[in-house]
């Protein structure tokens, strides 16, 4: 059932944290009906096995014409939440926006999603996650020393600086909305999220602890005891070793115990840590280094990839992954013991329901 059930949820649907914002909503128990526009939802990767569009119903509704626009303001009025991702000022354009929808539901709570928000130069500015995450900050301090920064996949400012924290602010406002507040628009920019996330380190930068020296820094791969090394066998071991006792017990399985050591944060010292540390783990295949660091604390982890994780003890055990179609999924997160979500296994296809619902809401489906 989920913690969400019986909030109703609309979805104006979208692309990348559009869809995956509903996913979150729909796995927390919501209802969401996806309203898709005459001919596909314009999300490339949404299929009726796709993980972001599970558990949806779908309605098709032309929002250029007077009837489409209707549909989706009646809706509104019988829903909790409104939810676009349109750019700036397109939703009013349409005439969907957050003054028509509240003007049917004084409690509703409205969702915008966009890369740039809602207002500033760049508002009305196409961009794409690594846009906004190099502007916020983030992209500039992940890579090594000496090389550009690292393009990374889309984790940070689509699904975590996006659809994260649209998801965070609707409950929110759906809390505010409980305790006999009035409904809001929350504005969630990938831009700002982008930025929070890296809030922490923007404090150790103002202390100085933090440097621009992209790959310099303990968490950028510039110490030996935070990075990824390569094996034998040409896979990688990953290593968090931080704290003293941790980083202990990863000298301990090098082999390195008891030898004469540099201190652990001695700076000048990492490159050549480095070296030596890089010459060990590339005599040993992954196998070995998993079996050595596999009973301890030292944060020694093999690098796996998406079609290896499912079958780790850990995902194994806390049924991290389920099947869905014959492929796995991931599970939802986070989870809560009284509220079980159970994920829907199938997605809708485009306007499947779209009669089913209209005559819910007494509209007729000829229009």
């Amino acid at each position: 059932m989920g913690p969400l059930d019986g909030i109703r949820i609309i979805e104006l649907a979208g692309i990348g944290p559009t869809p995956f914002a509903g996913m979150m909503f729909s796995d927390m128990g919501a209802e969401v009906i996806r309203v898709d526009r005459p001919g596909g939802s314009g999300n490339p990767v949404a299929s009726v096995d796709g993980p972001m569009e599970r558990g949806k119903k779908s309605v098709v509704a032309d929002l250029k014409q007077p009837e489409g626009v209707e549909v989706v303001l009646s809706l509104a009025a019988s829903a909790d939440v409104v939810f676009e991702g349109f750019r700036a000022g397109v939703a009013e354009r349409l005439g969907v926006g957050p003054d028509e929808c509240l003007a049917r539901n004084p409690k509703l709570v409205y969702g915008r999603m966009t890369g740039w928000g809602q207002d500033g130069p760049l508002a009305n500015r196409a961009g794409h996650d690594i846009n906004y995450i190099s502007l916020a900050g983030p992209l500039a301090h992940i890579g090594r020393a000496g090389q550009p920064p690292s393009v990374p996949l889309n984790l940070i400012g689509d699904f975590g600086g996006g659809s994260a924290f649209l998801v965070l602010g609707v409950c929110a406002a759906l809390l505010h909305v409980a305790r006999g507040g009035e409904g809001q628009v929350v504005d969630a920019a990938m831009v700002d999220g982008a930025a929070y996330l890296l809030s922490p380190l923007y404090s150790a930068h103002a202390s100085g602890f933090w440097t621009d020296n992209r790959g310099e820094n303990f968490l950028d791969s510039g110490a030996h005891f935070y990075e990824v090394y390569a094996t034998a066998d040409d896979r990688w071991m990953a290593v968090g070793a931080i704290e003293p006792p941790f980083y202990a017990a990863f000298l301990e399985g090098l082999g390195l115990a008891g030898k004469e050591l540099p201190h652990q944060m001695d700076r000048s010292a990492w490159p050549t840590m480095k070296e030596k540390v890089a010459r060990i783990f590339c005599s040993q295949t992954q196998e070995h280094w998993v079996e050595v660091f596999g009973e301890t604390d030292a944060c020694v982890t093999p690098v796996l990839t998406m079609g290896e994780a499912p079958s780790h003890p850990q995902a194994q055990q806390r049924n991290s992954f389920f099947e869905a179609f014959g492929h796995p999924q991931p599970s939802p997160a986070p989870r809560w013991s009284k509220t079980v979500a159970k994920p829907a296994s199938s997605s809708p296809e485009i306007g499947r329901d779209t009669e089913a619902v209209l005559a819910d809401l007494k509209i007729s489906s000829e229009n």
